[in-house]
């Protein structure tokens, strides 16, 4: 082989792949995933009012909101309230589904009535996980199952009112690894149940978020865009061997993610969510806006 013909092979190949960086970066801040972007007021804890305040000053366009918004809120209040900082309701996160209670009809009737505050305020989507149980948790394929059954249940009479419902895939819960989230989604009805995929959980139980966007691509309704690091069990108050940070300085992998999206063309929801400030000395806002930069900055979308 000549090699001063390899050596230009070498350059003029580095020098493609240079410029199809360069075209790739500029069809991404073109042609990007269509996505609206929301926020969750979790980090702020009981602060609402902050978080829509600081959510809707950062340019977010939508928000989510946990089940104290019930209690806290009339409907027609927080309805005017986002709707003066042009925030759209986009879900509530209803709490739990217990597979200990599947008879107990006030276990569905206070999702349902959670539903009907959701549709009252103009909102999209109600948000389940199932219960909790002591980490590490075991499963049994069974269990997988009867949730199948009781979401779509749920989702039916959740359905009714007008309001689409959510199975949110979490870390020690029945869904904590993908093969257990494929039992349950296999047992539901997708008629009336779709999924929440959360990016940093699916990669904490083991699994690539990239590929249950493509493999899910039917049944996704709204995503958690969300990142993760790993850190010692024994870390002073850690709960789990994880804890969440804000986007980009994790370990998911959310270029691949976005090029995810765009392959399957989804144009939904994606909610960034950040349960509490990771560095005590940043403010819920400030980490907000890391996510902002981040999304804008490296991924070339727009929030």
């Amino acid at each position: 082989m000549n090699s001063s013909f390899s050596r230009r092979q070498f350059v003029g190949g580095v020098a493609a792949v240079g410029a199809s960086a360069f075209v790739s970066r500029d069809l991404v801040a073109e042609s990007g995933p269509r996505l609206k972007v929301g926020y969750a007021s979790i980090t702020w804890g009981s602060a609402e009012r902050q978080a829509i305040d600081d959510i809707s000053s950062l340019g977010y366009k939508g928000i989510q909101m946990r089940n104290n918004a019930v209690t806290d809120f009339k409907p027609e209040d927080l309805r005017g309230l986002l709707e003066q900082h042009n925030l759209k309701f986009v879900a509530l996160s209803s709490g739990d589904v217990s597979l200990d209670l599947p008879d107990a009809p006030q276990q569905l009737d206070m999702h349902v009535s959670n539903a009907k505050f959701v549709k009252s305020v103009d909102g999209l989507y109600l948000q389940v996980l199932d219960q909790l149980k002591p980490y590490p948790r075991k499963t049994t394929p069974d269990e997988c199952v009867r949730l199948g059954k009781l979401l779509t249940e749920l989702g039916k009479r959740v359905s009714d009112v007008g309001v689409k419902l959510g199975y949110h895939n979490h870390m020690n819960t029945i869904s904590e690894h993908p093969e257990n989230l494929q039992r349950v989604m296999d047992a539901l009805d997708p008629r009336y149940v779709g999924l929440l995929l959360d990016t940093a959980h699916y990669v904490a139980g083991g699994g690539d978020p990239v590929q249950a966007i493509v493999h899910y691509r039917d049944r996704l309704l709204f995503l958690h865009l969300k990142d993760v690091v790993d850190i010692p069990l024994d870390t002073p108050g850690a709960k789990y061997p994880f804890k969440f940070v804000e986007l980009g300085r994790g370990r998911v992998d959310l270029p691949a993610v976005m090029g995810a999206l765009r392959k399957t063309g989804f144009d939904g929801w994606a909610v960034v969510e950040l349960d509490k400030v990771p560095d005590k000395s940043r403010t819920p806002k400030e980490c907000a806006e890391i996510s902002k930069e981040y999304l804008e900055n490296q991924l070339h979308l727009k929030v």
